[in-house]
C-alpha cells in the first residue's frame, strides 16, 4: 500500500498522516509498526505545518519515533510540491538511522521514487588531484611515515566508493588529510574534471538532484548564504525546507558557526604547510620559493610572539580556561604586517605557476592566511558590538591560545535566518522544554517566538518504568564536607542496582574523586569502571558498557545526551550536581549580562531553564523502549531544599519520587 498523490486523494496532508499513522493506516503492514497516538499526532502536526508554508517547534518525547513523524509527511510533501526536503540532524548515528533505515521504508511508502542523498562538509572527501599531486611531490611534502601514510590512502583511493573519512579503516593525520582533501580554492569542476572523478563534486551534484538530502547542522550553517538569503525562498537550495531534528544544540551551534575562531595551533598548522622551517618540508620548498620561504619563516616567528603576549596579558585565574577580552586592541596586532606580505608574496608566486593545480594549492593556502588576518583584525577591532570576545588557553599546559567571538543573542541573527517570510522550517528534540507546555524558552532563543509549538508526550509509562530518588541529605555543593558524601552516596545507589549505572558530573575534577573513592569497591563486586577521559575514547567507552552488563561508567559533558543504551546494561542514572552552566564563561556571563540589562532575572531566566534542560537529557538516558526499567538518582539537595528546585522536578518524567532525608549510615 502507498500513499495516493494529493491530487487522486483529495485529502489534506494532516488527514493523510492522521490516517496513514492510525491502527489499521498505511504503515499498520510494517513489520515493527506500533500504533502510538503520539506518532500519529506529531506526524499530523508536521503535515499541517508544511501545507500552510509555516514553521512548527515539536518537542516529542523519547519513543514516540518522531524521525518517521516528520520524514514521512515531509518527503509526501516535498514531492507533490516540487520542493527539496533538507533534513539536519547533530549527529552521525541519527544521520545513519535515517539513510539506512527510516528512509528506504518511507520510499516503500511514497507513491513514487525519489532520490536521498547525504552531504558531508567538503573536508571528509579525498580530491584525486590534490592526491595525485601530493604522491608527486611527497619528498618535499611529507616525512618518510607520512609517506607511508599517503600510500596507504592511495590503496583505500583505489577501492573507496564514496570518498569520505568515513570509508576509512584507520585515522589518517590531519596533516596528511588536510593535503589531500577537498579545499574550495583547488577543487572545482575545472580542476577535478566533470564525469565523476571528483567524489566532492559527485556528490554535491547529487545533493542537487536529489529530492531529499541529510545534513548536519554545522554544514548547514556553514553552506547558508546569509548575504543573499532573502533573494530567494528556500535555505541552500531554491525554495528548498529544512527539518532539524535534534533542534536543541541550534542555538550552540548556530553560536559557533556565526561567530569567530583563529587557534595559534591552526595558524602554525597553515604556515608549516606552505613552509616548515624545522622539517624542510612543505609546498613552497618543492617549487624553489625561497622568497615566500623567509616570509613564512617571518611570520611563524611573529605569530608565537604574538600569541605568547596574547596568553601573558589574560588573566586566566588558577584553573580557567578562558579570559574575556572587553576592550578593542588587547594586544597590538604586530601578526598584520608579515601576513600582509606573504600574502603579497604568495600572490606573485602563484602568477608564475603553470601547473593549474600547484597554483590552485598556493591560492588556497593564500585564502587561509588572508581570512586569519582578517579574523584577527575581526576580533582585535571588536568591530561587532553584538558580540562577546574571549582567548581561550588550550592543551594540557594552557599554552596553546585562540582568540573567540560569539554572538551574545543568537536569536537576533537566528530568527531572521530560519523564520522569514516564505521559509518553511520544523524544529524538533526529545528536549526543548523547561516545563513550558508552549516552549517558550527554547522559541525565544531561536527567534522563534511567533512559531507554533506543540508539546508531545513519551508513550512509556514512566510510572512503571521508573523510580527517582532525590537525596535531601546530601550536603550543599559548596560545602566542604560535599565531595566525601558525593562518593559515598554514589556507592550506596550503585549497591541498589548492582552496577549497570551512568554517573553524570558537571565537572572532571569531581568525576575524579569519586573514581578514586569508588574503585575499590567496583573491583569487589565485579563491576567494571569505566572512566572518562582514561584508556578508552568515549564511543570504545559506550561499546564497553554496552557489552558488559554490570558495567559503571562516569562521563562528563558529552554523556548528558546523544547515548542510546536500551536494554538491561543501564538500569541507572546517578546525576551528581545540577547541571548549571559555569556563570563565569565569557559567553554565559555576557548573556546574563544582556538579560539583566532588560530587566530580566539571569538566573532564573537563563541559568535555570538552561541547567532544567540539561537535566531532563540526562535523565532521558535511562528509559530508551518500553521494556526498559531503572532509577534515577539525583545527589544534590537543591532540587529540594531551594525555591527554584520545584522547576526541575516538575519537568521531570511524571514517575514516583523519593525523597531520601535520613543519614548515610543509616
Amino acid at each position: 500500500m502507498i500513499l495516493p498523490t494529493g491530487m487522486d486523494s483529495g485529502q489534506s496532508l494532516a488527514a493523510e498522516m492522521r490516517s496513514a499513522f492510525s491502527e489499521n493506516g498505511l504503515l499498520a503492514g510494517s513489520p515493527d509498526f506500533e500504533y502510538r497516538p503520539e506518532q500519529q499526532e506529531m506526524a499530523e502536526a508536521v503535515g499541517r505545518s508544511l501545507e500552510r508554508e509555516s514553521s512548527l517547534v515539536v518537542e516529542a518525547g523519547t519513543g514516540v519515533g518522531k524521525s518517521l513523524a516528520y520524514l514521512l509527511p515531509a518527503v509526501h510533501y516535498g514531492l507533490e510540491s516540487g520542493r527539496k526536503a533538507v533534513f539536519s540532524t547533530h549527529t552521525i548515528n541519527l544521520q545513519e538511522q535515517l539513510l539506512r533505515k527510516d528512509l528506504p521504508l518511507v520510499r516503500k511508502l511514497a507513491g513514487r521514487p525519489f532520490r536521498a542523498a547525504l552531504l558531508k562538509g567538503r573536508g571528509n572527501y579525498v580530491c584525486p588531484a590534490r592526491l595525485k599531486q601530493a604522491r608527486m611531490n611527497s619528498g618535499d611534502l611529507f616525512s618518510s611515515s607520512e609517506s607511508d601514510e599517503l600510500e596507504a590512502i592511495w590503496k583505500w583511493f583505489e577501492t573507496t566508493q564514496d570518498g569520505t573519512l568515513s570509508d576509512m579503516d584507520f585515522q589518517p593525520t590531519p596533516k596528511v588529510w588536510q593535503m589531500v582533501c577537498s579545499e574550495a580554492e583547488i577543487c572545482s569542476t575545472r580542476s577535478c574534471g566533470a564525469r565523476g572523478d571528483c567524489f566532492f563534486q559527485e556528490a554535491r551534484k547529487e545533493a542537487a538532484d536529489a529530492e531529499v538530502v541529510v545534513i548536519n547542522h554545522t554544514l548547514f550553517f556553514s553552506l547558508l548564504d546569509i548575504e543573499n538569503l532573502h533573494e530567494h525562498d528556500g535555505y541552500l537550495f531554491p525554495d528548498d525546507f529544512v527539518v532539524f531534528d535534534e533542534a536543541h544544540t541550534l542555538e550552540s551551534v548556530a553560536s559557533n558557526q556565526l561567530g569567530l575562531r583563529l587557534t595559534q595551533a591552526g595558524l602554525r598548522f597553515d604556515l608549516q604547510r606552505l613552509h616548515n622551517p624545522r622539517s624542510r618540508k612543505g609546498l613552497l620548498r618543492s617549487l624553489g620559493a625561497g622568497k615566500a620561504m623567509a616570509a613564512v619563516e617571518r611570520a611563524l616567528a611573529e605569530s608565537e610572539e604574538f600569541f605568547d603576549l596574547l596568553g601573558e596579558v589574560s588573566e586566566f585565574g588558577d584553573h580557567g580556561r578562558e579570559f574575556r577580552v572587553r576592550e578593542p586592541e588587547v594586544v597590538p596586532n604586530t601578526l598584520a604586517e608579515p601576513l600582509r606580505e606573504l600574502c603579497s608574496d604568495l600572490g606573485s608566486l602563484a602568477d608564475t605557476i603553470e601547473n593549474e593545480t600547484t597554483r590552485a594549492e598556493v591560492q588556497e593556502g593564500t585564502r587561509r592566511i588572508r581570512d586569519a588576518h582578517a579574523t584577527m583584525r575581526m576580533f582585535l577591532d571588536q568591530e561587532d558590538e553584538g558580540c562577546v570576545y574571549w582567548v581561550e588557553a588550550g592543551g594540557a599546559e594552557r599554552t596553546s591560545y585562540a582568540m573567540r567571538a560569539a554572538p551574545v543573542d543568537v536569536a537576533e541573527r537566528l530568527g531572521p535566518l530560519l523564520f522569514a517570510e516564505g521559509k518553511t522550517a520544523v524544529l524538533t528534540s526529545a528536549t526543548l522544554g523547561t516545563g513550558d507546555p508552549d516552549l517558550s524558552y527554547f522559541r525565544q532563543r531561536v527567534g522563534g517566538e511567533q512559531v507554533e509549538a506543540l508539546q508531545i508526550g513519551s508513550p512509556f509509562n514512566y510510572r512503571e518504568q521508573m523510580n527517582i530518588h532525590v537525596v535531601k541529605s546530601m550536603p550543599d555543593p559548596t560545602s566542604a564536607e560535599y565531595g566525601e558524601a558525593l562518593a559515598k552516596w554514589t556507592e550506596r545507589f550503585l549497591h541498589q542496582s548492582d552496577g549497570r549505572a551512568f554517573v553524570l558530573f558537571t565537572s572532571y575534577r569531581s568525576l575524579q574523586l569519586v573514581a578514586k573513592e569508588i574503585e575499590g569497591v567496583c573491583r569487589q563486586q565485579g563491576w567494571q569502571l569505566l572512566i572518562q577521559g582514561k584508556k578508552y575514547p568515549r564511543h570504545r567507552l559506550l561499546q564497553e558498557f554496552r557489552d558488559d552488563e554490570r558495567s559503571v561508567l562516569l562521563g562528563t559533558d558529552s554523556f548528558w545526551t546523544g547515548v542510546d543504551v536500551p536494554g538491561n546494561a543501564l538500569s541507572n542514572v546517578i546525576v551528581t550536581r545540577l547541571p548549571f552552566a559555569v556563570p563565569d564563561h565569557p559567553l554565559t556571563a555576557a548573556r546574563l549580562e544582556r538579560i539583566e540589562e532588560k530587566g530580566g532575572n539571569p538566573f532564573m531566566n537563563y541559568s535555570v531553564p538552561e541547567a532544567v534542560i540539561k537535566l531532563r537529557q540526562g535523565v532521558g538516558r535511562l528509559i530508551r523502549s518500553s521494556r526498559d526499567r531503572g532509577m534515577v538518582v539525583i545527589l544534590d539537595n537543591r532540587v529540594v531544599t531551594r525555591r527554584y528546585g520545584k522547576t526541575f522536578l516538575e519537568a521531570l518524567p511524571d514517575a514516583p519520587i523519593e525523597i531520601v532525608d535520613q543519614p548515610l549510615e543509616e
